[in-house]
C-alpha cells in the first residue's frame, strides 16, 4: 500500500466542510510526499499471517490510493484495506478528541472534519457495495459543534457516535479468507507505519497538526493491537513481538496529545521498528 502524505494548506475548517479538500497528514506549500508502505496489507493476499520475508510492500493491492493514503480499489475486497480506511477516520477521531480536551479547540475541530476529504469521500462507492450508511454528517457535525462552542459532554457524545458508526462499518469489511488476528495486526501495522511517517514531517514543518496526525495513529494502531493481542499473539508470534516493540517506541515519540517542545525521539530507532513489524508480516 502506498502512503500517499499530503499537504497542510491553512485552508480554514469552514471551506473544508463546504467541499475543499483539506490536504491534511503532512507536507508543504503543495508538495507532496510519499513513501512506500502498508506492507502487511500484502497478507490479505494469501489470506493468513505468513512467515517469511515481507517482499515488496502493497504489490498487486490494486488502485489508486485517496489522500488518506488507502487503495480505494482494493478496498471493497480486502479487509485489511478497508480496516485501515476506518482507522484513518478513526485516528482523527481520537485526536480531534484529545486535542479538545487539552484545550485545542481548532485542531480538534480540523481533526473532526479532515477524514472526510482524506478518505472517506473516496470510499462512498465501496460503503454502497456493502451496505454501510453514510456516517460522514456525523464528522461535519463534531466539527460544527465544536466551532459552535461545544463544551467536553458534547464533543465525547460526537465522538462515541462516531466509533459506533465505524463500529457498524466494520461489521461489514469484506471477507476473503484473511483471519481477524491478520486483518487486526495488518491495520496495526498500518497505523504504525503511518505514525512512523508522520514525526519526521512534524520535525520539519514545525506545526502541530502533523504531530497530532501522528499521536492519533499510533493512538489507533494501539487499540487495534490491544483489542485483538492475545488472537495476534497465538497465530504469529513474531509479529505479536514486533508489533509490542514498535509501540513502545512510539510511546516514546508521541508521549500525549501535547507536542513536546523538542521531537528528539531517535528517528533511526523509529524506522527500525516498523522495518521489522513488515519483515514480521
Amino acid at each position: 500500500m502506498k502512503v500517499e502524505l499530503k499537504t497542510w494548506t491553512g485552508l480554514g475548517l469552514a471551506t473544508a466542510l463546504m467541499g475543499a479538500s483539506l490536504s491534511g497528514c503532512a507536507g508543504e506549500g503543495g508538495e507532496g510526499e510519499s513513501g512506500e508502505g502498508g506492507e502487511a496489507a500484502q497478507t490479505a493476499q494469501t489470506g493468513e499471517m505468513g512467515e517469511g520475508e515481507g517482499g515488496e510492500g502493497g504489490e498487486g493491492t490494486g488502485g489508486e490510493g485517496g489522500e488518506g493514503g488507502v487503495e480505494i480499489a482494493s478496498a471493497a475486497n480486502n479487509p485489511i484495506v478497508y480496516g485501515s480506511a476506518l482507522a484513518v477516520a478513526e485516528a482523527h477521531a481520537i485526536a480531534a478528541r484529545d486535542a479538545f480536551t487539552a484545550g485545542k479547540t481548532d485542531a480538534a475541530a480540523e481533526m473532526f472534519g479532515h477524514p472526510v476529504s482524506e478518505v472517506l469521500a473516496e470510499m462512498d462507492p465501496v460503503f454502497a457495495e456493502l451496505g454501510v450508511d453514510d456516517f460522514k454528517p456525523l464528522f461535519f457535525d463534531a466539527s460544527a459543534a465544536i466551532l459552535d462552542g461545544a463544551d467536553a459532554a458534547q464533543v465525547t457524545t460526537s465522538y462515541d457516535g462516531i466509533i459506533a458508526a465505524l463500529r457498524a462499518a466494520a461489521e461489514k469489511a469484506p471477507d476473503n479468507g484473511t483471519s481477524d488476528a491478520a486483518i487486526a495486526a495488518g491495520v496495526s501495522a498500518d497505523m504504525i507505519e503511518r505514525a512512523i511517517e508522520m514525526y519526521p514531517r512534524a520535525i520539519e514543518i514545525g506545526r502541530y497538526e502533523p504531530y497530532l496526525d501522528g499521536y492519533g495513529f499510533f493512538k489507533t494502531a494501539e487499540s487495534t493491537f490491544e483489542a485483538s493481542s492475545d488472537a495476534i499473539l497465538t497465530e504469529n508470534e513474531a509479529a505479536h513481538t514486533a508489533l509490542t516493540e514498535a509501540l513502545a517506541v512510539l510511546a516514546k515519540a508521541y508521549p500525549s496529545v501535547n507536542q513536546p517542545a523538542e521531537l528528539d525521539a531517535n528517528q533511526g530507532e523509529l524506522l527500525a521498528a516498523g522495518s521489522k513489524v513488515n519483515l514480521a508480516l
